[in-house]
């Protein structure tokens, strides 16, 4: 095969080259799938781990890994979502090294792929490849529909029958589209496109595309904030770029002088960044946009996510290949649980 054009693309703590000769993985022939592990029933964790191609699955009463959930013919499973039942998870595998600080070269034949898992076992309930990487799969909220975008050049967003995985609408966005997210009413999908330096916002309704907002260099997510304004993180402009949910307009910036992983509000109002490139937690006010203060997790500090208790936060540390079990009041690290390698995507399933 000739080598297609090259197209340069850095998205920084997610850094990756497409359209080179080298490859991280061939056209899949055949489907994913997954090991099932015993039923757990109680609130749990669910880690990716994308150099192990597993799933850590840790019990909130203790805080250990009680079941790992192997995946096959998907490669470097990225982030993972959980249906609003509770009784579902989805996992976007890319098909490529999407870790921070672990550039790469792709053919244009890699593709991702998207598992549907039960959400007490891991067993796979549906699972196909796509044409191009994905960075992420989300469910809609009526839990009808999937999205996920392709992460090409000219780039799409596709809306997949939630049982099926079949195709429903193709929707074009901006040049090469990593996080799609969707905002806290649930009416509307946020689409970052990281070589366009904007976001697409789609009406999830109508999948008509309502809005493309200008943001910081790099955007790799807008995260949802519990207040109302979606948190975009610019990977190479090292800053957050605030999106007003109501008006679609934006409200400011905050400069942060490293690089994003990712952005929360947490249950007490704080708005929660990781530093992947110093391996930290920063905290702010989310009124003042004042520094509150930061804590050490683990080298390549990563994804942030809750309890359902709303006193525990959890930090994945991607080089470290940990998880950081933090006390939201005291903001300090309770606990450090080895996982699988490059943890990245994390979500909270309670029961």
């Amino acid at each position: 095969m000739k080598c297609a054009q090259v197209l340069p693309f850095v998205a920084f703590g997610c850094s990756l080259l497409l359209g080179a000769c080298g490859r991280t993985d061939r056209v899949a022939t055949r489907e994913p799938s997954s090991s099932a592990i015993p039923a757990i029933h109680e609130d749990a964790l669910f880690v990716v781990n994308g150099g192990s191609n597993s799933i850590s699955v840790i019990t909130a009463s203790t805080n250990e890994v009680v079941g790992t959930v192997l995946l096959k013919n998907a490669s470097f499973p990225h982030h993972i979502n959980a249906s609003s039942d509770r009784t579902a998870l989805l996992v976007a595998a890319p098909g490529m090294d999407l870790s921070g600080g672990h550039g790469g070269h792709s053919s244009m034949d890699v593709r991702g792929a998207v598992l549907r898992l039960d959400a007490l076992t891991g067993e796979t309930r549906a699972a196909r490849h796509l044409q191009a990487p994905n960075h992420n799969c989300i469910f809609s909220p009526d839990g009808k529909e999937v999205w996920t975008s392709q992460m090409q050049k000219a780039g799409t967003v596709l809306v997949l029958d939630a049982s099926t995985l079949a195709t429903r609408k193709t929707i074009s966005v901006g040049d090469m589209p990593a996080e799609v997210t969707i905002s806290k009413d649930g009416d509307l999908i946020f689409v970052a496109n990281t070589m366009s330096n904007n976001v697409t916002v789609i009406d999830i309704a109508t999948k008509a595309v309502l809005k493309t907002i200008p943001v910081g260099a790099g955007p790799v997510g807008a995260w949802t904030g519990s207040d109302g304004v979606m948190y975009v993180d610019n990977e190479a402009g090292k800053s957050l770029t605030l999106i007003d949910v109501a008006s679609l307009d934006t409200l400011g910036i905050y400069n942060l002088g490293f690089m994003p992983g990712m952005a929360a509000t947490a249950p007490n109002g704080e708005l929660w960044v990781t530093d992947s490139e110093n391996g930290k937690l920063v905290f702010f006010s989310t009124g003042t946009r004042t520094k509150l203060g930061e804590l050490p997790t683990g080298a390549g500090a990563h994804a942030i996510a809750f309890a359902s208790d709303g006193k525990t936060g959890y930090v994945s540390n991607q080089t470290a290949g940990t998880v950081s079990v933090i006390d939201i009041a005291t903001r300090a690290v309770t606990k450090t649980i080895v996982v699988g390698a490059k943890p990245n995507g994390m979500v909270f399933r309670s029961q």
